[in-house]
């Protein structure tokens, strides 16, 4: 009894115990389970935060550091070394002969007929009249072209080749100078200014020239006083970096003359051999603008000579290019012509007549997009591209 009395008792102190402890655990205000956190990710070995100081004190092993990420490498432009000038309108007269060629076979067919009468002798002068040779010279041509086919009587294509060519080339006038004044004044260099309207191939011609000059072995500064058009000193930057001219450069809407005589002082500085002066493409009707580009002239004057003055029309432009080559002349002395996208176009007698108006010879000629594609201009590589193979030499 004794035995029994004594279970009942430690199974009631149990349940009692039990209870109280469940009382305290859900009685109001009471602290509950503590929250189960979720299980985390494996921290990959990139995604570990660096160890501190005081952790690789501890851990007392070396540390891996990844090494910073490659910066990239500038390169700087390779200079170019540009072939030398001589020649190159001769390598050049395949395109020549492509847009001119038209007018030759037509000359040639016309003159080659058995008879020459007045109908003849007027389509011979409209086909002059129409490639820009101009009205004077072409009856000069026409009127001496009668006289000497009158005194050979019958004609073999080989004289009518060479009747034609002669009087093409009197024209052009083969005993013009054509030399470009690049001479340097002692320690003064030669200045080049090039002007002409835009669209005309003004700075490209600028930087070929440059190009040119630098593979017959002289040292060259650039101006880019064009500051009316931030791509106009982009561009002879362009030019300058390939073959490594210095580039001196204004703000863009500065004062042109500014840059004009900085680029001067700096040729004079580094004796340089030329400074070449590309200025802002100047629209002939706007008096202002072309009175600045006498101004660019006679600030350039203060430091040294302008040797060159360099007028760049398109030959495609015909005699809208004649009227902007009189008013530049009538503003800066023009002593040569640069005359550009002369491949492009059948109107190659522009060549004759814009050297009558000026009494200026064709000192270059554009022959292409190429970087090369500027050439001194020949007369007789010129004519024998307009009448195709030469059989009179």
């Amino acid at each position: 009894m004794d035995g029994y009395l004594g279970v009942i008792v430690i199974v009631v102190v149990v349940a009692l115990l039990a209870a109280g402890g469940l009382f305290l655990l859900f009685r109001p205000g009471g602290k509950g389970a503590p929250p189960v956190e979720p299980p985390q990710a494996p921290t990959l070995p990139e995604q570990r935060p660096a160890p501190s100081a005081a952790e690789e004190g501890e851990g007392g092993g070396a540390t891996t550091t990844l090494p910073p990420p490659a910066q990239p490498t500038v390169v700087a432009p390779e200079i170019e070394v540009p072939p030398p000038s001589a020649g190159r309108m001769v390598r050049l007269r395949s395109r020549l002969a492509r847009s001119q060629s038209t007018l030759g076979r037509g000359l040639l067919e016309l003159l080659s007929r058995d008879r020459l009468d007045d109908e003849v002798w007027d389509e011979i002068e409209e086909s002059l009249i129409t490639a820009d040779v101009g009205v004077a010279p072409t009856r000069a041509m026409v009127e001496e072209l009668r006289t000497k086919v009158k005194v050979l009587g019958s004609r073999t294509p080989e004289e009518v080749r060479k009747l034609l060519r002669e009087q093409l080339l009197i024209q052009i006038n083969p005993d013009l100078d054509r030399t470009l004044h690049i001479q340097k004044h002692g320690e003064r260099p030669a200045v080049v200014l090039v002007v002409g309207v835009n669209g005309t191939g003004k700075t490209t011609t600028t930087g070929k020239l440059a190009r040119a000059l630098i593979g017959d072995g002289k040292k060259v500064v650039l101006g880019a006083a064009d500051t009316f058009r931030a791509a106009a000193a982009d561009q002879l930057q362009t030019w300058g970096d390939r073959v490594g001219a210095d580039v001196v450069r204004g703000p863009e809407g500065g004062d042109p003359a500014s840059v004009a005589f900085d680029a001067t002082a700096k040729g004079i500085e580094e004796k340089v051999d030329v400074v070449i002066v590309d200025t802002a493409g100047r629209l002939h009707t706007k008096t202002g603008l072309m009175d600045e580009l006498g101004k660019v002239k006679r600030v350039i004057e203060k430091k040294a000579t302008v040797d060159e003055v360099l007028l760049v029309l398109d030959a495609t432009t015909g005699q809208n290019g004649m009227r902007q080559a009189q008013v530049f002349a009538e503003v800066v002395n023009i002593t040569g012509i640069a005359l550009t996208k002369l491949d492009g176009t059948a109107k190659g007698g522009i060549v004759i007549s814009v050297q009558r108006e000026l009494g200026v010879p064709v000192k270059l000629a554009g022959l292409g997009e190429g970087p090369d594609d500027l050439a001194p201009f020949d007369p007789e590589v010129f004519v024998d591209a307009i009448l195709g193979d030469d059989n009179s030499k």
